[in-house]
């Protein structure tokens, strides 16, 4: 018999901050149980816990996030991660249209918004 991946887990300073951002991101609720100043936070559906460590982030992620947009050109979503409290680390975007956008969530944690399946097509 083989395992499953159940859940990702996030180092955090505030788990349901991070947590909530992560919520908007991907459009998934937080579990009913979360709560402001709990030590730990899940996303059910997306399988990620963001659990409570007492150092900040340092250095660069050993995973992240590679978001594909599903309803929205890479651009628009990397304006409305933007509004939602994310940084742009380094824009890899080029002229063509191709090429990606690093970010970083409202912690620090490094991740990447590509082009969307409809602009990959054309």
């Amino acid at each position: 018999m083989t395992s499953v991946i159940r859940h990702v887990t996030i180092s955090s300073l505030d788990p349901y901050r991070l947590a909530s951002f992560w919520s908007e991101v991907l459009g998934q609720p937080l579990h009913d149980d979360d709560h402001p100043g709990d030590p730990e936070a899940l996303i059910e559906q997306a399988g990620l816990l963001f659990v409570t460590v007492p150092e900040g982030k340092e250095g660069r992620n050993r995973l992240h996030f590679d978001l594909q947009p599903q309803d929205r050109t890479r651009d628009e979503e990397v304006e409305r991660l933007l509004a939602l409290g994310a940084v742009l680390v380094d824009d890899r975007r080029n002229a063509d249209g191709t090429g990606w956008a690093v970010l970083a969530d409202v912690e620090g944690n490094e991740f990447c918004v590509e082009r969307s399946r409809a602009e990959r097509a054309g």
